[in-house]
C-alpha cells in the first residue's frame, strides 16, 4: 500500500506542477485589478493604478485572471488526466483520454440519481439543493456531488487498473476492432458509471466524515497546525507529502471562509480559497483582526508556515554546515551550499538543501520536521496572510505578502519577516550544534573523501547532464538495479529515480551511489535513488531499453 501511495504521490505531482502558472496568472491579474478596484488606495499606488486602468493592460490582466480562474475550477479533471497518465504503464495517452470518459460518466450518474431522488438525500437538482448546498457543486457544467479533487483521483486511479489491465486485451474478430487501447475507454465508462452509482450513495457519507476530519483539524486551532506542518515535511522523504497535502489544499478537507465581494462564502480547499479571495481582494482591505483570522484559519494557515524556514532557516542551516566543514574543503562546499541556499530563498524549492543532509545526517532532518511544524503553528496564530502557487519562496512572498499588503490588505508580513530573522538564528545554532556535538557527516566534514559523499552542483543543476551522459550510464544504472529481469515499473519524480523491484537483495546501492545518486533509499519492493533533476532522464533511458517507453 505505501509503495502504490507513492506511485500516486508522484502521479498527483503532474497536474500540481501546472498550478504554479495558472496561480502566477490569477495572482498577478487578480491582485493589480484588486487593487485598481479600490476606493481609497494608497497614494503610491497611484502610477500603478494609472498603468493597469489603461484598456489594453486592463484586457491583459482580465485574461490572466480568468485563465487561473478556469484552471482552478477544473482541478478534478486535471487530477483525474494527472493521476490516469502517471499511473499508466504504457500509452499514457489513451488512458488519459479513458479518464476524461470516465470522469463524465461518472459524475452524470451521479446527477442522474441526484435529481431522480433515489439516494438518501432526496431529490437534489441545481434549482433544489435545500440544506445540500455543500453537497453539491458543477463538473464541466454537470450537476454534481462535491467530490472535489477525490472524485478525479478515484477516476485516475480505476482509469489506470484498467489500462494497465486492458490495453493489449484481443477481443473475438466478430468485435476485433474494439480490441487494444480502443477497449480502455469502453471498460472504463462501464466501470465509472457503477462507481457513479455507489458514490452517488457512499459520497454523502464520505463527506459528513470529511466535515468531521476537518472540523478537529480546526477544533485543534494551532496545535491542528503544527501537527500538519510536521507530518507534511516528514513524509517529503517517501515522496508521500503530496497525497497529504492535496485533500487540505484542494479537497473538502478545509473549509475555506471567504469574504467575496462584501458576502462571505465556502470555498473547499485551502489553496482554491486563497485564491477565490485573492480574486476579490478589495474586500479584505483594512479588515479587522477577526475577519483575517477567519480567512486565516481556511487559507494560509497550511501555507504561510512554509516562508520562514525556507526563505530564512534552511540557507541559515545551509551556513551552519558550511562552517563546519572541514578547511581544505570549504571552497567546494560553500559553491553547492550556496548555489541551494539561494534556490530555497528564491523559489522554496528546498530539495536540494534537504537532500544534502537528510542521508547523511537524518537526525537533522528530524529536527528540521519539528522546526517546519513549529514554523506553522506561529503563522497561525500571528494571522500571517501570506499564501503560494507552489513554494514558499521571495518570489510567492512579493506576489502573495508585499503587493496586496500594498494595497491595504493586513497581510502581517512584517511578523512573517521577524519569524524570519529568528528562524535563521535558530536553524544555524541548532544544525552548528548538533552536527558537531554529535559528529554529523554533513559534507565536507571529513577529510577523507570516501567517507562523506560531496554532493556538487552537477546533482541539482537545472540542465541535469547531457542525454548523451545519461544514455551512456543508463544500462549500468539498471544493471545495479538488478537487470531487466528484476524491474517491475520504472518511473520518476523531480529528482527521484523511483523503482519497483522483485528482490530489494539483487540491487547494488554502491554502484548506485557510485554512478552519482546522492542517497539511495527502500519502502516496501520501492527503491528511490536520488539523481537530481536527471532522474526523468534515467526514467526514459531505462524505459526505453525495457521497451516500456
Amino acid at each position: 500500500m505505501l509503495k502504490y501511495l507513492q506511485r500516486i504521490g508522484k502521479a498527483i505531482m503532474l497536474p500540481i506542477a501546472a498550478l504554479p502558472i495558472a496561480g502566477i496568472l490569477l495572482g498577478l491579474g487578480g491582485a493589480l485589478l484588486g487593487i485598481k478596484g479600490l476606493d481609497n488606495p494608497p497614494s503610491v499606488y497611484q502610477p500603478l493604478i494609472a498603468f493597469v486602468s489603461i484598456p489594453f493592460v486592463t484586457a491583459i490582466l482580465t485574461v490572466m485572471k480568468n485563465i487561473g480562474d478556469i484552471i482552478f475550477g477544473n482541478l478534478p479533471v486535471l487530477f483525474a488526466v494527472g493521476v490516469a497518465v502517471g499511473l499508466a504503464n504504457k500509452d499514457k495517452g489513451t488512458a488519459a483520454l479513458a479518464s476524461v470518459f470516465g470522469f463524465i460518466v461518472m459524475n452524470k450518474v451521479v446527477s442522474t440519481l441526484l435529481i431522480l431522488g433515489v439516494t438518501q438525500l432526496g431529490v437534489v437538482t441545481p434549482d433544489n439543493v435545500g440544506i445540500y448546498k455543500t453537497y453539491v457543486t458543477e463538473n464541466l457544467g454537470i450537476f454534481t456531488l462535491n467530490m472535489s479533487v477525490f472524485g478525479g483521483i478515484i477516476t485516475g486511479i480505476v482509469t489506470a487498473i484498467l489500462h494497465n489491465k486492458y490495453h493489449e486485451i484481443q477481443l473475438p474478430q466478430i468485435i476485433g476492432f474494439f480490441s487494444g487501447s480502443r477497449f480502455v475507454p469502453i471498460v472504463t465508462s462501464v466501470v465509472m458509471a457503477l462507481i457513479g452509482g455507489v458514490l452517488a450513495f457512499a459520497w454523502p457519507i464520505v463527506q459528513d466524515g470529511i466535515a468531521h476530519i476537518a472540523n478537529f483539524v480546526r477544533d485543534a486551532g494551532p496545535i491542528g497546525t503544527f501537527l500538519y506542518g510536521v507530518i507534511e515535511r516528514a513524509l517529503i522523504p517517501f515522496g508521500l507529502h503530496h497525497v497529504f497535502y492535496t485533500p487540505f489544499w484542494f479537497g473538502s478537507f478545509v473549509d475555506a471562509q471567504v469574504l467575496v465581494n462584501g458576502s462571505w462564502q465556502s470555498v473547499a480547499g485551502a489553496n482554491t480559497g486563497y485564491f477565490a479571495q485573492l480574486s476579490s481582494m478589495s474586500d479584505l482591505v483594512g479588515a479587522s483582526s477577526d475577519t483575517m483570522s477567519t480567512v486565516v484559519s481556511g487559507t494560509t494557515r497550511f501555507m504561510a508556515g512554509k516562508f520562514p524556514f525556507m526563505m530564512f532557516g534552511l540557507p541559515a542551516a545551509a551556513l551552519a554546515m558550511y562552517k563546519t566543514a572541514a578547511p581544505s574543503k570549504k571552497k567546494v562546499v560553500g559553491s553547492l551550499l550556496f548555489s541551494a541556499a539561494v534556490t530555497a530563498l528564491l523559489t522554496g524549492i528546498t530539495e536540494p538543501l534537504e537532500f544534502t543532509f537528510l542521508f547523511v545526517a537524518p537526525v537533522l532532518y528530524g529536527i528540521h520536521c519539528l522546526l517546519a511544524g513549529l514554523s506553522f503553528f506561529l503563522m497561525d496564530i500571528l494571522n500571517v496572510f501570506i499564501g503560494m502557487t507552489f513554494s514558499g519562496g521571495l518570489i510567492d512572498f512579493t506576489l502573495f505578502g508585499l503587493l496586496p499588503a500594498g494595497a491595504g490588505v493586513p497581510t502581517n508580513w512584517i511578523k512573517l519577516i521577524i519569524v524570519g530573522i529568528i528562524y535563521a538564528v535558530v536553524y544555524y545554532f541548532i544544525f552548528l550544534f548538533v552536527i558537531k556535538k554529535f559528529n554529523l557527516k554533513t559534507p565536507g566534514r571529513d577529510e577523507d573523501e570516501g567517507e562523506t559523499k560531496l554532493y556538487t552542483k552537477a546533482d541539482f543543476q537545472a540542465k541535469g547532464g547531457t542525454k548523451g551522459e545519461i544514455a551512456e550510464k543508463a544500462p549500468a544504472v539498471l544493471e545495479a538495479l538488478g537487470g531487466e529481469v528484476n524491474i517491475v515499473s520504472v518511473d520518476a519524480c523531480i529528482t527521484r529515480l523511483r523503482v519497483e523491484v522483485k528482490d530489494k537483495s539483487k540491487v547494488n546501492k554502491p554502484e548506485l551511489k557510485a554512478l552519482g545518486a546522492s542517497g539511495v533509499m527502500e519502502v516496501g519492493n520501492g527503491i528511490q535513488a536520488i539523481f537530481g533533476v536527471k532522474a526523468d532522464g534515467y526514467k526514459n533511458a531505462i524505459n526505453d531499453i525495457l521497451g516500456n517507453r
